[in-house]
């Protein structure tokens, strides 16, 4: 069994702060040791299932030279592979070498998302709202509209308790999600201790990887428009005169393709 741990800071137990997971601030080392160890149990709890093989691939804009580069490669439980991108979502040839399942932990809340710690999309300062279809989505839509392209399901999602209800909303009674905080605000959260979330979390993988065929795969459907709501006008100068990108309001931009993989290649990875 093939399993992809596609993994984020901010849901991850005792991170709640930006400066755990923003790179040269004060407390980021301390959140990239809580983001690793959180990885470590869903790797143990893959090889527990079953699984032959286990990518990490850190999905987390830290800034600079940290950016998707935040895990603790000496910390990595040496059975996994790690992927460090340039741009999140470039790398897809585990997905497309035929991954049986995913897992996604750490993951956050949408932008606007009442309680959720951390919450934004894609940019905390740039990103307002986004929509596949008209379906309002965060990052974990995102991430298995991705795995989705390539019809990988989704097993698990952990975070706080925000976003473990937007993911089963989003992606149907199949899912299992594990919450190891529940948010009190977007930077305050009743935390589990971390030793107990992960092990909470590596029985959490188990039990999903248990009938991997059982969790759900996300398709937004074909063809796919996809809307961004930036949070200021100016943002959308760069769209401006593309060809695969409409400007259609002041704050506006809008992509439609044949999939949804063509129309996210549009709105962001093309413009990076």
């Amino acid at each position: 069994m093939k399993v992809f741990v596609i993994a984020d800071m901010e849901g991850v137990a005792g991170i709640c702060r930006w400066d755990q997971v923003l790179a040269g601030r004060p407390a980021y080392e301390e959140g990239r040791l809580l983001y690793t160890e959180e990885l470590n149990a869903a790797v143990r709890g893959a090889f527990a299932a079953g699984a032959t093989d286990v990518v990490v691939m850190d999905c987390h804009g830290a800034g600079g030279d940290r950016a998707f580069n935040s895990l603790v490669p000496e910390r990595l439980d040496p059975r996994a592979d790690f992927v460090v991108q340039t741009r999140w979502t470039e790398y897809t040839g585990f997905l497309e070498q035929g991954c049986d399942v995913a897992l996604l932990v750490g993951q956050h809340a949408m932008a606007g998302a009442e309680r959720g710690v951390l919450s934004h999309t894609v940019s905390s300062t740039n990103w307002h709202a986004l929509y596949f279809n008209g379906v309002e989505v965060g990052e974990v839509g995102i991430n298995a509209a991705l795995c989705g392209t390539w019809n990988c399901p989704v097993a698990l999602v952990t975070g706080d308790d925000v976003v473990c209800a937007e993911a089963a909303a989003l992606l149907g009674p199949g899912l299992q999600t594990l919450a190891v905080k529940t948010a009190l605000g977007r930077y305050s959260a009743r935390h589990h201790a971390p030793a107990r979330a992960r092990e909470e979390l590596e029985q959490a993988v188990r039990a999903a990887l248990a009938a991997p065929q059982d969790a759900p795969v996300y398709d937004p459907g074909a063809p796919c428009t996809i809307t961004v709501q930036l949070n200021t006008a100016d943002q959308a100068d760069p769209y401006r005169g593309r060809t695969d990108v409409a400007v259609t309001g002041p704050r506006t931009i809008e992509a439609t393709a044949d999939s949804w993989w063509a129309a996210w290649r549009a709105v962001y990875l093309s413009n990076r």
